[in-house]
């Protein structure tokens, strides 16, 4: 293995991934857990984007606002836990500064443009509720493309300059990651470089990043709820309810355990609680998805 030096001091070049615990009894469980998750996880988003595109009655902005939401879902689950199960099975848990970069930069590109595509998809429910009679000419499919395009675009962006000027730190030690994937703050923790620009950094863009698109969302929901709450009849409550709630639900489920995970303190006594909150929305969310829209949504059961 080549190694620099760097004011005395050995440069990494791989770091240690302590995972999801060092139980012994646990590793078969947690294979097994992980394994089925992803095969799931899989497979309905797979499902969805086939009925979608092969069903012309579902060929409309809302489910073609869902086909990118189950691809960005499909694609976010496979930067975590190929690896994660690799690790479970050979017990190998390092990985190199390059790997460990890549994986940084595609999770942060997969989350940041699910912020902005929920936002996408918050804004189309609340011209459906709020603005029916405009909802042909607002959400035509050329804006739909740009919506999508730019959730893409932005998440790419933002994702690439964080990238690069956490990849321009020098990391010499300690190597272990107290994490089961490569994650911006553990990573900054390894740091023998000066990290106080770069958090400054990481805090004005986690405004583009997540809190504009959140407040946007939420928002949208406001509104959304006021109108609902005018509209007279209980049927025509429900109704109109009802097509909001399958994304209502993905809203909550994400950006809920997504604050608490940022929100929290990395205290020693946290790091299992924080881990455990981190796999519910890096893993479990991406399985939520299918079983909310194909349990719930009479259309796609009825495609299916």
């Amino acid at each position: 293995m080549e190694r620099g030096e760097w004011d005395n001091q050995t440069l990494l070049m791989e770091f240690l991934l302590l995972g999801l615990g060092d139980a012994r009894e646990l590793q078969t469980p947690l294979f097994l857990l992980c394994l089925t998750v992803y095969t799931v996880t899989m497979f309905g988003n797979i499902l969805i984007i086939v009925l979608v595109v092969t069903d012309p009655h579902l060929h409309t902005p809302m489910y073609f606002f869902l086909v990118n939401l189950s691809s960005l879902e499909t694609c976010y689950s496979s930067t975590i836990l190929p690896r994660l199960l690799a690790s479970f099975l050979t017990g190998d848990r390092t990985i190199s500064v390059q790997g460990c970069m890549a994986q940084f930069f595609f999770f942060g590109t997969f989350a940041t443009s699910e912020c902005y595509l929920l936002a996408a998809m918050s804004y189309d429910r609340y011209v459906a509720i709020c603005q029916p009679l405009l909802y042909a000419s607002c959400m035509n499919w050329k804006v739909c493309l740009q919506l999508v395009a730019g959730s893409w675009v932005v998440g790419l962006l933002i994702s690439t300059g964080i990238t690069s000027f956490i990849s321009r730190q020098r990391f010499c030690g300690p190597s272990a990651i107290d994490h089961f994937f490569c994650e911006e703050a553990p990573l900054l923790e390894l740091s023998c470089s000066d990290t106080g620009m770069i958090r400054i950094l990481i805090i004005i863009l986690s405004f583009p990043d997540v809190v504009f698109p959140f407040l946007f969302t939420l928002a949208s929901y406001v509104c959304i709820i006021a109108a609902i709450r005018r509209i007279p009849s209980s049927l025509g409550k429900h109704k109109a309810f009802s097509t909001c709630s399958s994304h209502l639900t993905m809203v909550i489920v994400f950006y809920g355990t997504l604050i608490i995970v940022y929100m929290l303190p990395r205290t020693a006594a946290l790091r299992q609680l924080n881990k455990m909150f981190s796999f519910f929305y890096t893993v479990l969310t991406p399985l939520i998805n299918p079983l909310i829209y194909g349990l719930r949504n009479r259309e796609v059961k009825g495609a299916l």
